[in-house]
């Protein structure tokens, strides 16, 4: 059984004992989160579930494995000739989810 959900302005294709990284969570790690924003809930050899916009009574129970930070990136402006510059880093918060389970509404 798969799912699509939404969190965090993204959608991600997910199953049981699926590990993902998705935007931060205010959850301590240990925890329990879950995500009731599903889109599509899916069976091998069925046709998916699919909502408007959301799947009714469909969940997605998942476990924070950890609270971590992303890669650092780099954003730099420049103006040319105007001796313009400006360098800026950048670390976004993340939440590593493992699923647990899925149910369809």
């Amino acid at each position: 059984m798969f799912a699509v959900i939404k969190t965090g302005g993204k959608q991600y294709k997910v199953a049981e004992g699926d590990k993902i990284t998705v935007e931060k969570l205010d959850v301590e790690a240990g925890g329990s989160v879950e995500i009731d924003n599903v889109l599509m809930v899916g069976q091998d050899g069925q046709a998916p579930t699919v909502g408007a916009p959301v799947v009714e009574g469909a969940k997605v129970a998942a476990e924070v494995v950890e609270q971590t930070r992303g890669d650092k990136i780099i954003v730099f402006k420049k103006q040319r000739r105007q001796n313009h510059r400006r360098k800026k880093g950048h670390r976004q918060d993340l939440t590593v989810l493992r699923i647990t389970g899925i149910t369809a509404g």
